[in-house]
């Protein structure tokens, strides 16, 4: 079978696409970096609570960016019913005991008027949890990985 010129030049050109595509990095590629948005009724106080937590402020606009670990979030002045008490975040960590010392120095509940943080507990899915709430009622999950769980890293 002969093939006419312009099928040849569409298989050529189809060969070199594809050729380049392998050379593009891979997609997603390790690299990205997710950041749900946080709401925030005061957002003052909400960016005091996470700094005092140590979490790591990289931009201070009409939104703030904050780093920790490897992850990060967007904190927003979005004041909308329903949302801030539905909202939870989490945090997984090497040690939580380490944490927990932490948490517990900083006197959350007095000096941001926030309930009170739980001490770590094991709870029934398997995960040792200490749970923090933020001025907003945001509740974090700060949760200890576990060896040899794929899906706690």
């Amino acid at each position: 079978m002969k093939m006419r010129a312009y099928d040849l030049n569409a298989v050529q050109e189809l060969t070199t696409l594809r050729k380049e595509h392998k050379q593009m990095p891979a997609i997603p590629n390790g690299t990205e970096r997710m950041r749900a948005f946080i709401p925030t009724k005061d957002f003052e106080l909400s960016k005091r609570f996470y700094e005092a937590l140590g979490f790591e402020k990289v931009l201070n606009t009409e939104v703030a960016i904050f780093h920790v670990g490897l992850g990060g979030f967007v904190l927003a002045p979005v004041n909308e019913a329903g949302l801030l008490e539905n909202f939870m975040m989490q945090l997984m960590v090497d040690d939580l005991d380490a944490w927990w010392a932490h948490i517990e120095s900083l006197d959350l509940a007095k000096n941001f008027e926030v309930r009170p943080p739980t001490a770590p507990a094991m709870q029934p899915w398997g995960l040792r949890i200490v749970y923090v709430v933020d001025p907003s009622n945001v509740l974090w999950h700060f949760a200890e990985r576990r060896e040899g769980k794929a899906h706690d890293q």
